[in-house]
């Protein structure tokens, strides 16, 4: 049983790994394709476009490894299926349940690490991605002045050539409008020719214009009226640039580090009774602002006559009686008042609440995220053996079709679970846990076809169902 097992073992982690790396590829051609735009011509490092990818990577794990685990089993049984080596262990006495022990048993091991990594990697792999593509949306595309187009990119500044040699330094044509002094079009540039070079550190770009004349508007804030002009000829002159804007600036994570993305169990849990806490606490106090109003009201009635009604103090219809008109009228307006600022900060206050209930329930679906995506693998792994048992036939043909279909109907389940838990449509632990609910039905029955030879794909065995059905009615 010892080589059978190596066997078994060694014919799953080959595909199991080699399927998992090729999810993982895809969607981060997928997320490439998504952000193409704010990748490309912003300068960017080398280095920091890998540590992007790289913990990009990192958060494709949760949609890569359950498809991976599904491919595989799927590859591996039906592999076996195909070159006759489970009817030769089946003859030889050893039942399909015997022969998946050594998968059940890395697949127990790869649901403890999808745990893990999930509640201790995850965490910090979203914070590093999520960080560094706020940087990288937020980051100046990469200094390039292009021929008759207005260049906005440096701070203060709009700049246009007409021709630009192919050198990319001599410009010919050279417009410069300096908005520094944040007064509109009052100092503008104009020379024949010019030449860009940039300092050793790459901070500063020097910029030597050649025959040439300023044209500046002198403002005198007493007087708007008086906007005297000043025109200047030069044979030669430089102007420095700064380009310290052009440079990656990395935001501080401290600043994301509270998302509920980037907490694992023990910080949602945390941060789910600070948001009870924080909900307790305005509807105390909300409740605490109607009662002092509403009390005070009453004082105010205290001296108007009350009928009892079944028990119950109650307001006179006549209680506004004897009053003149101005004073009737005065206190309805005052009722009326009160009663539209009780409905305005009602308001208010419900949406606070819906706002704290939609960002605890959104702490509950990460929390239950830490655990579904081990079960998904374990789910998916009893659909996709069986299964190829079942089908016999490995390769990337028809398993692939097949894995591809149930991973495509338990992501569509999964993703509308999700929101219907985010949306308060569903509990959360219902809408997080469904897809697995709706598909381990699946893999058992799956399971006992498999065991028992069942001729699930044979079409004479469905035809025969059919006319029985049929001329049952």
């Amino acid at each position: 049983m010892k080589k059978v097992y190596k066997l078994i073992f060694q014919s799953y982690v080959g595909p199991l790994i080699a399927t998992f790396f090729i999810a993982v590829f895809v969607l981060l051609m997928q997320f490439l394709w998504k952000y193409i735009d704010d990748l490309v011509g912003k300068g960017l490092e080398w280095y920091i476009i890998t540590e992007l990818l790289f913990y990009a990577s990192a958060t494709f794990v949760p949609m890569a490894l359950p498809l991976s685990v599904l491919l595989s089993s799927l590859m591996t049984f039906g592999g076996l299926g195909e070159r006759y080596e489970l009817v030769a262990l089946k003859a030889a006495g050893i039942s399909l349940r015997r022969i998946m022990i050594p998968m059940i048993v890395l697949i127990f091991f790869t649901a403890v690490g999808a745990f893990l990594f999930s509640n201790y990697v995850m965490p910090v792999a979203n914070l590093k991605f999520r960080s560094i593509l706020y940087d990288v949306k937020e980051q100046k595309l990469a200094f390039n002045i292009k021929e008759k187009v207005y260049y906005k990119g440096i701070d203060g500044y709009v700049i246009r050539v007409n021709k630009k040699e192919k050198d990319g330094r001599t410009l010919h044509g050279i417009k410069i409008y300096d908005h520094t002094e944040k007064e509109g079009n009052t100092n503008v540039t104009i020379a024949d020719s010019g030449y860009m070079e940039l300092s050793p550190d790459q901070r500063y770009m020097y910029l030597t214009l050649y025959n040439g004349r300023n044209y500046e508007e002198e403002i005198d804030r007493r007087s708007r009226t008086k906007r005297p002009l000043k025109r200047t000829y030069f044979n030669e002159q430089m102007i420095k640039f700064d380009l310290s804007g052009f440079n990656l600036k990395r935001t501080d994570e401290d600043l994301f580090r509270d998302n509920y993305h980037m907490l694992n169990l023990s910080q949602l849990e945390e941060a789910q009774d600070s948001i009870q806490k924080k909900k307790r606490q305005v509807k105390k106090k909300y409740t605490k602002k109607i009662e002092q109003r509403t009390i005070f009201h009453y004082q105010k009635l205290d001296s108007i006559p009350v009928d009892t009604v079944y028990g119950q103090d109650t307001l006179s219809q006549d209680f506004l009686a004897g009053l003149e008109i101005k004073e009737k009228i005065n206190r309805v307006n005052l009722a009326l008042s009160s009663a539209r600022r009780g409905q305005s900060q009602l308001e208010f206050n419900e949406k606070h609440i819906a706002r704290q209930k939609r960002q605890l329930r959104k702490h509950k679906v990460e929390w239950h995220r830490k655990f579904t995506l081990s079960f998904a693998c374990i789910v998916l792994f009893f659909i996709g053996a069986p299964l190829g048992a079942i089908i016999r036939q490995g390769g990337l043909g028809l398993p692939l079709v097949v894995s591809v279909l149930f991973f495509v109907m338990y992501h569509i389940i999964s993703i509308t679970g999700e929101k219907y838990a985010e949306a308060g449509t569903l509990p959360v632990y219902q809408g997080m846990w469904i897809s697995s609910v709706i598909l381990l039905p699946l893999g058992v029955v799956f399971m006992i076809k498999a065991t028992t030879d069942a001729p699930i794909l044979d079409a004479d065995m469905w035809v025969k169902f059919f006319k029985r059905l049929v001329n049952k009615h």
